[in-house]
Formats: structure tokens, sequence, C-alpha cells
């Protein structure tokens, strides 16, 4: 395959809606590696990734992959990558026979073997209309096809949103089997944030359309901890390491970005581990805290 140091470089994109825009999202997904896109509902995510493809016009930024203008080179890119909606983009009148052979006259490297391996796997019946899939039955066949003529980058917009836990849990191993050679990468939003402590090597926080941030997943979680305390115990961090506070009838819980910081000043207080859900909900409660501020200042002026 083509040497390239990043799959994806998105740069200052800007997109403007009536009531939503994104802000100069930018972010990088290295070769050989799964990158989260996280954010609550309305955040920015699917509006993000459809701008990056071309779906949607941008008003400016800049988008490269595998070291390439995509607006530029579009359609040679757009085969060497594959990308599995929220909602199936086939027309209910096709069959999963149907799209073997319109994607077989797409693209150069489409196997025909390893999708109908994974037609069976999934218990997808070749001959009927996909009409009549289930919500997860239609996520199933988009993987089959994202998976069956070896993109290098695939792209995944809440790829196991209505499947049980049992068929998440699997689709979430095709995708590590699928990264075992360190040749191809994966961007994929989700909602399910443990999904991506398990496979995950970087996530990106977008809320508002704009980047909160974009971390290994490994430094977060290292460097992040959780301190419940009394109200006055705050005075003692560093405001700088706060990331946000919530107040409850015992006291406090507080987010530090310094764990082993927050534990020389307060070498008495339990300092839990967090996840990558906690991160989330403690950097956006931040964010909008951060957002009604500056309105308040705003309206007064």
């Amino acid at each position: 395959m083509e040497r390239y140091e990043n799959a994806i470089e998105v740069k200052e994109i800007t997109k403007s809606y009536p009531a939503f825009c994104l802000n100069q999202v930018s972010f990088t997904v290295p070769k050989g590696c799964i990158m989260g896109f996280i954010g609550q509902n309305g955040a920015g995510k699917t509006t993000t990734l459809r701008s990056i493809l071309h779906i949607t016009n941008i008003k400016s930024g800049e988008v490269r992959m595998f070291d390439q203008d995509f607006f530029e080179n579009e359609i040679e890119i757009k085969k060497r990558i594959a990308v599995v909606f929220d909602e199936t983009p086939f027309h209910g009148s096709l069959t999963a026979r149907d799209l073997n052979v319109i994607f077989g006259g797409i693209y150069p490297e489409w196997n025909k073997d390893t999708f109908y391996s994974y037609l069976q796997y999934f218990e997808i019946r070749e001959d009927q209309k996909i009409a009549a899939y289930s919500k997860g039955l239609k996520m199933k066949l988009q993987l089959a096809c994202a998976l069956s003529h070896n993109a290098e980058l695939l792209i995944l917009d809440e790829p196991t949103a209505g499947l049980d836990p049992v068929v998440r849990e699997e689709v979430l191993q095709i995708l590590l089997k699928y990264m075992e050679d360190g040749e191809h990468s994966i961007l994929m939003s989700t909602h399910i944030t443990s999904e991506l402590d398990k496979i995950a090597d970087m996530v990106t926080l977008i809320d508002h359309g704009s980047i909160l941030f974009s971390e290994r997943v490994d430094t977060l979680l290292e460097q992040h901890g959780l301190i419940k305390c009394a109200q006055e115990d705050l005075n003692r961090l560093d405001p700088e390491d706060i990331i946000s506070v919530r107040t409850n009838r015992f006291g406090v819980e507080v987010m530090v970005k310094d764990r082993e910081k927050a534990a020389n000043v307060m070498p008495e207080a339990i300092i839990d581990r967090v996840n990558l859900e906690d991160i989330m909900v403690f950097y956006v409660e931040r964010f909008r805290k951060e957002r009604a501020d500056e309105s308040g200042k705003l309206t007064t002026l």
C-alpha cells in the first residue's frame, strides 16, 4: 500500500446553518489508528463526517486523505475508503446479491468471497429485499459491504446503532481484526463511549460544532481523575486543572486533568479513575458553562 503518515487531516472546516455551525473543526487521524469521534446528539458529528466526505459543501477549510487533497482527488480517494452511515443508503428494492454485482463494478478490489462470508456470518439472506430488513440487519449489510473491497480507511457513523450487545461485541472484534496489519485506519462516530474504551487509540470530542480536544485515549484515562470532596477543598486545587465541578448533597465531584498533581495537594482524598463517558460529560458541562458565561457577558455590554 501507498506510504503516508496520516489517513485523514481536517483543517479548520467551517459550515453554517441557520441554527448551527461547524466552527473551524480540525483533527488528524494517523495511519493505523482507530479514532473515536464523540459528542452528544446534535454536537456536529454527522455534519462533520458528511462535510469531510463532500456530501455537503463546506464554507471553508481543507480535507486531506492519504496526504492528498480530498476535494481535488475525490473519485480516486473514494475507491480507497469505505463508509457506513447511521441510516442505510441502499434502495429498499435491492438485495445483497444485487449489491455484490453493483460494488463489483465500482471497486477494483471488491472480493465476492469476502462479501458472502460476511453475509453468512451476519445471517443475511442474499435474496431478501433490503426494505424488509430490520435496522440492525441494514447496519450489518453496510458493514459487510465496507469490509469487502480492501479499503484502507473506514469512516463509520454510529456503526453499532440498533445492534444487540452480542453483535456489537462481534463487530468490535471484526474492526480490531481489520486493524491488525497496521495499514488500515478507522474514524468512528459513536455515542456508546464504552466501545471506544475497548478499541480506540485516540478520541476527538465535539460539542456545538467545536472541537474540545483530540487526544490519545491512554493519555486521557491516565491523566484525568475524579475527586469527591467538600466544597471548601476546591480552593486547594489549581483552577487550571479543574475541568468541571458537580455539586451534590454530600459535597462536590470535581474532574481534574492532572490526577497526580491533585494527589500531591490532597493526599487524603480518594481520586477515582475515569472512563471516556465521564470525560465527555464533564468537558461538555465545562463548555456549556463557558458558553453561558460568555453569553451573559455579551448581554450586559
